[in-house]
């Protein structure tokens, strides 16, 4: 027998967290965060997480379930939704995935390439080898070591080149080597019912834009302040995720007197509207058929 669970990708600012209220609502539901950002403690309102009054309605899981400092791939964020969807099974009860990172829907739609985890050591030890070295050199290493991966990207490609030295370093195989192998997908029996929210361009666009003018009247300036003490408290990472979530570089500038009040909201509106465009494409072409999906449906 089949185990049923939706699937709510879709732009920020889109109406997801309203939609999977409504499922929730009429098949016992409890709904699981797919957002990077909402999965961190520090910034409830600027990350848009589901109020109180939701959460007081039906159960929530994985919203400020990390404290920013901690690293979270798609990859630790299956690891951590497989095991809570099946227990929501379990209780007879319907798991609804909600959110707008498309790497981590898709990592539970279709599975990961079975790549271990990287040890924090041996981040750190590559990256003071990129900084050391510097981009051209570190590539050119890449190039001399594992020459597959260095062809599918340039010297500019920070993040990537490092991320293929990372895998290498650690376990003694090419990234190429691992993204051949089979990938791990989910339980044969479970059956994904996905919904795409994808509002008109110029609808989505003045969601993102009021969205955040909420967000100022609501606390959002006094939230980052608070993030800004913590960081230079050293309880936070200057450098973490959470950091370039939408809204705060643009509100850590303001607080610092680099910008005005006005051309932070300014930034953060076109910061949010960009990754908006961004979410769209993605969701309309990486979301595809699958054996383990029922059906996939646009909601506009």
């Amino acid at each position: 027998m089949t185990k049923k669970i939706h699937v709510i990708g879709g732009p920020t600012a889109s109406g997801k967290s309203a939609f999977a209220l409504e499922i929730a609502e009429r098949e016992n539901g409890v709904i699981i965060n797919a957002d990077s950002m909402q999965i961190y403690d520090g910034l409830h309102m600027l990350t848009a997480q589901p109020p109180a009054s939701d959460l007081a309605l039906f159960p929530h899981k994985l919203y400020s379930a990390l404290h920013p400092n901690e690293d979270c791939s798609a990859g630790n964020w299956r690891e951590m939704v497989e095991p809570l969807i099946g227990q929501v099974l379990e209780e007879g009860k319907t798991p609804i995935i909600v959110g707008g990172s498309g790497l981590y829907i898709n990592s539970l739609l279709y599975g990961l390439s079975p790549i271990p985890d990287i040890a924090d050591e041996v981040r750190a030890r590559v990256n003071a080898t990129y900084a050391e070295m510097g981009a051209e050199a570190f590539y050119a290493e890449l190039q001399a070591r594992d020459p597959v991966m260095a062809e599918r990207f340039h010297a500019n490609h920070k993040a990537r080149i490092i991320r293929a030295w990372e895998v290498l370093e650690a376990t003694g195989k090419s990234l190429a080597e691992w993204q051949d192998e089979p990938l791990s997908g989910p339980p044969d029996d479970w059956e994904f019912d996905v919904k795409l929210i994808i509002p008109e361009r110029e609808t989505l666009y003045e969601r993102c834009n009021s969205r955040f003018v909420y967000m100022m009247e609501h606390g959002a300036v006094e939230e980052v302040g608070a993030f800004e003490e913590a960081i230079r408290a050293g309880e936070i990472k200057d450098n973490c995720l959470l950091t370039k979530a939408l809204g705060v570089p643009a509100l850590r500038g303001y607080l610092k007197g680099d910008v005005t009040k006005e051309d932070a909201i300014r930034m953060a509106q076109g910061q949010t509207r960009k990754y908006a465009k961004r979410q769209v494409t993605w969701f309309r072409n990486q979301v595809v058929e699958n054996k383990n999906i029922a059906q996939i449906g646009v909601i506009v």
